[in-house]
This record gives C-alpha cells, structure tokens and sequence, in this order.
C-alpha cells in the first residue's frame, strides 16, 4: 500500500528509547498494543514504518521499527506522526462512537437547514470539540456532546447542532446562558499590591 489516501493519526513517535533504535510511541488505538495489527504506518511525507517489535511501557509502547537500528536514526524521528488508510479501519465501533476522521466535511445543520460545516476535530485533554464554519465564520468551536450534538449521520453526510446547547445563542431574556445576576463590576477583586489591570 502506498501513501494514505484518507489518512487517519494512530499515533506520534516520541523519544530515542535505548541505543538500539528503540523509540517511545504514544498510541490513539483503544489497545495501545494493536497499534502492530494495521500493518504499515505511514508518515505525513509517504515514508512507511513497519514494526518488527512492540512492548508497553507506562503510558506509552517501546517500538522497533524495520531499518531503524541505533540511537541516531531513533532521535531523527522524534515528532513524527504515523498514519494508516482509512479503509484498514473496522467500523464496528459502538453506535455513538466515531473516527475523527469520518466526522471532518461533514454539513452541520439545526431546524432551519444547513448552516455550516466541520473542518476539524480537536481534544485538549477536555473532550472532542468541533471546529465549524457557520455562515462564513470560521473556528467556531462546539462541544462534542449529546446536547449540542443530538444526531451525527455519517451515512448522509450531517450532524444536527443545538444552536442553545451549543452556546451560540443567547437565552431568551437575551443574557448569555448562565449568567443571569452577573456584575462585571461587582466582581470580587484580589488585593491591590496582586498586581494585574485594574
């Protein structure tokens, strides 16, 4: 197989592990060890890695790969990040789960038909958040939850969005939701030597 059509992240090399051209891996399978299973990965510039030995190491893999037998070579690795096709694959996940990749291009729209479309996922640490475009706004972001996202059909190519759930609008008394009472002057401010804009 050549170099990904419709690429999908499984993991990101990280450093030299050993002088014999072992290297650290952080995975993005469920089975961190499966990462040996998809058969070769493929970096973003076409090179194909092909692992000839993998073991757990805390929250990461110990990696050899095919070609790759001392430190020097290891290190010139460091940050690269390692690909498979889509089509390699299952799609047997639960009915609420999906790939980050199948969700990108997909048209988001709400009761009054479509208004945007997903240009990206992101996970800070916090939970999936999509990156939309909505009537020619670009990077606004939606959490990935049931409330703001009630329905995704990746078969018909849409997600429906929850404008109120979503944050995008304000509640009907038109405060943002949430802040019904609030003061910005009235804020509690620390002590003054605190430093910072007063």
């Amino acid at each position: 197989m050549s170099k990904p059509q419709n690429p999908v992240q499984m993991a990101v090399i990280g450093a030299a592990h050993g002088i014999k051209g072992e290297l650290r891996v952080k995975t993005f399978t469920g089975e961190p060890l499966a990462l040996a299973d998809y058969g070769p990965l493929y970096a973003k510039d076409g090179r194909a890695f092909q692992i000839i030995d993998i073991r757990p190491a805390n929250t990461v893999v110990v990696v050899r790969f095919k070609g790759i037998s001392d430190r020097n070579a290891a290190e010139a690795l460091a940050g690269t990040e390692l690909f498979v096709d889509r089509s390699m694959l299952p799609d047997d996940g639960e009915e609420d789960e999906f790939y980050h990749a199948d969700l990108v291009g997909l048209e988001v729209r709400d009761d009054s038909g479509v208004i945007g479309k997903v240009v990206a996922v992101h996970n800070f640490g916090g939970g999936d958040i999509l990156d939309v475009t909505l009537a020619g706004r670009k990077g606004v972001l939606i959490p990935f939850t049931q409330a703001a996202v009630p329905a995704v059909s990746i078969a018909e190519g849409f997600i429906r969005l929850d404008p109120a759930a979503a944050g995008l609008v304000d509640d009907e008394h038109g405060e943002a939701p949430g802040r019904e009472g609030f003061d910005p002057k009235g804020r509690p401010r620390g002590p003054r030597d605190a430093g910072g804009n007063r």
